[in-house]
């Protein structure tokens, strides 16, 4: 379960706060997220500096730097690549991932697959607001087809991507939604995310205020705790999904496999290994 230990010293959500203020736009859910995974980080009992936060680019991909923890802001699309390199490296360390909808659905979308299929121990948050916050207000990967803006007149009349279908049909063993708009269980979602072992992917509906000044009251009015309880049935997991309304809240799937982790080179000879490629 990300290698956490029970930690006889308490900590405070205080603690896993930097010194850097947060220049996201008065009112975005991202704020919400920040106080989220400090929540969430206290509640573990997880030390800061047992604690890596990697990201991309992107408005969510600034959350490294508003942590008192370990980060790495790494380049558009690629923070699975290197969260996956980190985790193998150093499983003792409890690694989650900051992302957006654009950075995680479109030119990240091939390593959000392979991560799914790897299984590797990660934490994958993945704020989405259906838009591109940070270059003017673009469409991105989920919005809706009919979204009519200045740069997409009439909408773009593209199916949006469906992140949790695909997750669960690329193997992640946690998926779950949640609201920004109710910080408490956006930071129980981020718990049980690191507690379950293997890929777990939590995306939190998170508006733009900025670019898109509707989702804030909508979203508070539509989003609603799923039906039924969490499955471990991929199955039923996947009728499920697919017809979701894309508002129901909670953990959706928890699986059982096995996370992915590479045996240590307990013997390995480094004269040995540079002598075999040598020129």
């Amino acid at each position: 379960m990300n290698m956490i230990q029970t930690q006889p010293h308490a900590y405070k959500p205080a603690d896993y706060k930097s010194a850097v203020k947060p220049v996201w736009c008065p009112g975005c859910g991202d704020h919400s997220v920040l106080v989220s995974f400090q929540r969430a980080m206290a509640e573990l009992a997880l030390p800061p500096e047992q604690v890596a936060v990697v990201s991309g680019i992107g408005c969510s991909s600034r959350l490294p730097a508003y942590t008192n923890c370990y980060g790495f802001h790494g380049v558009h699309g690629r923070s699975l690549a290197l969260a996956t390199g980190l985790k193998v490296a150093r499983p003792d360390i409890t690694v989650i991932v900051a992302s957006g909808d654009g950075d995680g659905f479109s030119i990240g979308g091939n390593h959000f697959l392979h991560a799914c299929r790897r299984n590797v121990d990660l934490t994958y948050i993945v704020m989405d607001n259906r838009i591109y916050g940070m270059t003017k207000g673009q469409p991105s990967p989920t919005t809706e087809p009919d979204w009519d803006t200045a740069i997409s007149p009439g909408g773009t009349g593209v199916s949006p991507f469906n992140p949790l279908v695909i997750a669960l049909a690329s193997g992640a063993n946690f998926i779950a939604r949640g609201f920004t708009g109710d910080v408490g269980s956006c930071a129980r979602l981020i718990v049980e995310a690191v507690r379950t072992p293997g890929f777990s992917f939590v995306q939190l509906l998170s508006p733009c205020v900025t670019f898109r000044d509707d989702q804030q009251k909508e979203w508070k009015k539509v989003t609603h705790e799923a039906m039924v309880p969490e499955t471990d049935d991929p199955g039923r997991a996947a009728r499920r999904l697919m017809s979701d309304d894309g508002f129901n809240l909670g953990i959706l799937f928890r699986g059982h496999r096995a996370p992915y982790q590479p045996k240590p080179l307990a013997d390995l000879d480094v004269a040995r290994l540079e002598a075999e490629f040598a020129l």
